[in-house]
């Protein structure tokens, strides 16, 4: 795929939705970064319903603190893998307590350095709450890159890398919410919606579907 061929890509997925945002529920960095801890392995959907308790209660790592791991289990045990998710988000609490003064640093050392906590999340937590250019490469991000010829790679690191290369600088800061939401909704797994795509004509996927 050329270079032009990649921004036409951008130019019309902005067009299409101009101000993309993630899909999680949240009010601050610090919500955002539980809620990205608990995105893991779940929906996004399962994650705000969960959320929509524990974000009443919860605003800052010290609140986790107070409410206590066992606690903070009976908010999120509809979401898979919530034990070992509340044992990370409270001794990630404890970490910004104690040498973050409460905040979630907009550092990805910082970030990596948390319990719970990846290179995709910490992608997900510069970029959404901080407005990095980072593009967090997930299953759909992974799948919409190769698919379509726009940033193929066999690991997730190589799909970022050439991402991170490829993408035209103007649209970096925003080329996460619009492939995953892309993935999500249109080039899925299983059936893509290839009539429905707005790059059909740009993707150079050679077995688009026609209808869906």
């Amino acid at each position: 795929m050329n270079k032009e061929k990649r921004r036409l890509i951008f130019e019309r997925l902005k067009a299409a939705n101009p101000a993309p945002t993630t899909e999680l529920n949240y009010g601050n960095p610090f919500q955002l970064l539980v809620a990205v801890i608990l995105s893991a392995q779940a929906t996004d959907k399962g994650v705000n319903r969960a959320t929509e308790r524990l974000f009443r209660v919860v605003e800052k790592p010290a609140d986790v603190l107070e409410l206590g791991e066992q606690r903070l289990k009976d908010y999120i045990k509809t979401i898979g893998l919530f034990n070992s998710k509340a044992r990370n988000i409270v001794a990630a609490c404890d970490i910004l307590q104690t040498r973050h003064h409460g905040e979630v640093p907009r550092d990805r050392e910082a970030l990596e350095a948390l319990p719970g906590v990846g290179r995709k999340t910490a992608n997900v937590i510069l970029n959404t709450a901080f407005g990095e250019p980072t593009i967090a490469v997930d299953t759909h991000i992974f799948r919409v890159a190769n698919r379509t010829g726009l940033a193929p790679g066999k690991t997730v690191l190589e799909v970022e890398r050439r991402l991170e290369k490829f993408v035209p600088a103007p649209f970096k800061k925003d080329a996460h919410h619009w492939l995953i939401l892309l993935g999500r909704y249109t080039c899925m797994a299983r059936k893509p919606r290839c009539p429905a795509c707005p790059i059909r004509d740009l993707c150079e996927y050679r077995h688009k579907t026609v209808d869906g």
